[in-house]
């Protein structure tokens, strides 16, 4: 079973979203990781670079796959885990934590503009009938 961490929002793409006065962290969650299994390359999108909602922002790399990963919002990069890309692992030990992906400056509050995604319940929902 995947651990959904309460208060967070998530997207069906998998990733999650953290809100903090205007500012928005973003990772991916453990049913992600889980799924692409260990990861061995994370390709970050530029600090300053614009996002769009459910727009690609990079990729993740396993040593199954390679797959895109989404903003689940609109907004600036403004910080970006570059631990990751000498650790990308940690995506895999802790996804909520010290592999976030990350961080993005909304335009207005950012728990509104992270409303529209999942609940954890909503999330654990949508793995459980996929």
């Amino acid at each position: 079973m995947s651990d959904v961490k309460a208060g967070l929002r998530y997207s069906e793409e998998h990733e999650w979203a953290e809100a903090h006065g205007a500012t928005v962290r973003i990772g991916i969650t453990d049913f992600a990781q889980n799924q692409l299994g260990d990861i061995v390359f994370v390709e970050l999108p530029e600090v300053d670079a614009l996002l769009e909602a459910n727009q690609p922002m990079g990729t993740i790399e396993s040593v199954k796959t390679v797959s895109d990963l989404f903003s689940p919002v609109n907004g600036k990069v403004t910080k970006v885990n570059e631990s990751l890309l000498d650790s990308p692992e940690k995506v895999n030990e802790d996804p909520y934590g010290e592999g976030w992906i990350i961080e993005v400056e909304v335009d207005g509050d950012a728990t509104e503009m992270v409303a529209g995604l999942l609940s954890a319940e909503s999330y654990e929902k949508f793995i459980a009938s996929n």
